[in-house]
């Protein structure tokens, strides 16, 4: 790293790793705002209300990862994260601001687009701007902001929360989404100071911008080296990326496999703790307030084992820790399952839980990202990551919705017995079909991966 300008390096990362933030504040936080806000708009007993309001999000998630990377392609990276900080900010407020019900689902729906934007687009703008041999560490930083934000969510939660039934039901909820509008802010005014991605401006011809940007990441040298890769991997392809060309013979099985990392980092079971966490302590025979002890207790395992990725994934590499990952949380889930079946309750629980939070942390959530930021070529990479990222959604939405249903029918037991053989099912997927792709050029891991 001697030859790069660190400050400058991490900062434009950073900066753009604040979507992550935004986005997992914003994915846990309804979690405890829920039943405050059902009190308030009087939807208690009405689940078709219920889940309009907590999959609303989800739907705007799927449009904004959908039609990201087109126009990402078209306006550029840097303008994309202005937009998406910007729809954060103002749906922040406008979430906890309105007393209708109609109203509060329409700003949760753009708010879900704002999500949908950022989680694809940070990590395919770290990928484009961090040098290869650290491109790991730096995109892995979208993964911590994401661990960050659910941790912060956990916590605002924890402490808005009061004994006053009135100052629950009437403000606590709106303050719970409000406190992310100031995050916003913060990323929308850094964002207006980092540049957009050379890679970007080298495909749209404008190559005098993309040798000023990268010559301040890593010098004259680097920055004219770097051109050259550009040009080179452009010149074998000549077209602009498109869907067209995404579903090319050529890029046909680099999509499957984003597809399939995108959708096994959701169906692996991990974010059904997150989500369904109350249910899942309380099933353990937590009572309420040490159920919400437990849930932060899950965000810095989650925080803290994200950590171990970043300094993991340029050391270790992106395979070994997917294979660690799916092999670990199978086990885990496993025995996780067999304590639900034989009515264990306690601590021993906690501690399975948060050894699945840190498997899950050290290795699939923030290896994903990394994986999908580096394995399309970059005629076609906004355009895949959209794809790909929409796939990810779609996965969490069938995850979120079946979990209540598999718990009903199967048990607690039995569903995490069902999430221990998708995460076989991964192991072995990965085990054959998953390239290592650490230390190597975004051009050079085109030609592998196009062999």
């Amino acid at each position: 790293m001697e030859n790069y300008n660190k400050g400058f390096v991490y900062f434009i990362c950073i900066v753009s790793a604040m979507g992550g933030l935004l986005f997992g504040y914003d994915w846990v936080v309804i979690g405890g705002a829920k039943i405050f806000y059902e009190q308030y708009f009087g939807i208690v007993g009405n689940p078709s209300m219920q889940g309009l309001a907590m999959s609303i999000a989800l739907a705007g998630c799927l449009i904004g990862a959908l039609t990201a990377g087109l126009l990402a392609d078209k306006l550029g990276r840097k303008l994309l994260l202005l937009v998406s900080a910007f729809m954060f900010m103002v749906t922040a407020y406008g979430t906890g601001a309105f007393n209708s019900f109609a109203l509060f689902l329409v700003v949760r729906f753009f708010g879900g687009i704002a999500i949908g934007i950022a989680s694809g687009l940070s990590p395919m703008y770290i990928a484009e701007v961090a040098p290869a041999s650290i491109r790991g560490r730096l995109v892995s930083l979208n993964q911590l902001t994401i661990v960050v934000g659910i941790l912060a969510a956990q916590v605002v939660n924890w402490l808005l929360v009061s004994d006053s039934d009135v100052w629950n039901r009437e403000m606590a909820w709106r303050w719970m989404f409000w406190a992310a509008a100031f995050p916003a802010f913060v990323f929308l005014f850094m964002a207006l100071f980092i540049p957009e991605s050379p890679r970007w401006l080298a495909m749209s011809g404008k190559k005098d911008m993309a040798l000023f940007t990268l010559s301040k990441i890593g010098g004259r040298e680097y920055a004219q080296r770097e051109l050259r890769t550009f040009e080179e991997a452009e010149m074998q392809k000549k077209s602009q990326g498109g869907l067209k060309q995404l579903f090319s013979k050529s890029c046909r099985l680099m999509l499957v496999l984003g597809i399939i990392v995108a959708m096994f980092q959701q169906w692996c079971g991990t974010n059904v703790i997150f989500n369904y966490a109350q249910e899942i302590f309380q099933s353990a025979g937590y009572d309420v307030d040490n159920t919400f002890i437990n849930i932060v207790v899950t965000g810095i395992a989650n925080l803290v084992f994200t950590f171990v990725a970043i300094y993991t994934v340029d050391r270790l590499g992106r395979r070994v820790l997917m294979l660690v990952g799916a092999g670990g949380l199978a086990g885990i889930y496993a025995i996780l399952g067999t304590c639900y079946y034989m009515e264990v309750n306690g601590v021993m629980m906690v501690v399975l839980v948060v050894l699945a939070i840190a498997c899950y942390a050290m290795s699939l959530g923030p290896v994903t990202w990394v994986l999908l930021s580096e394995i399309f070529p970059n005629r076609i990479r906004a355009v895949a990551m959209s794809v790909a990222t929409f796939a990810l959604w779609m996965a969490s939405c069938i995850l979120t919705y079946t979990f209540p249903f598999l718990n009903t029918f199967l048990g607690t037991s039995g569903t995490f017995w069902i999430y221990s053989c998708i995460c076989i099912a991964g192991f072995v997927f990965f085990f054959f079909r998953l390239p290592e792709t650490k230390g190597k050029s975004l051009e050079e891991l085109e030609k592998v991966l196009s062999e």
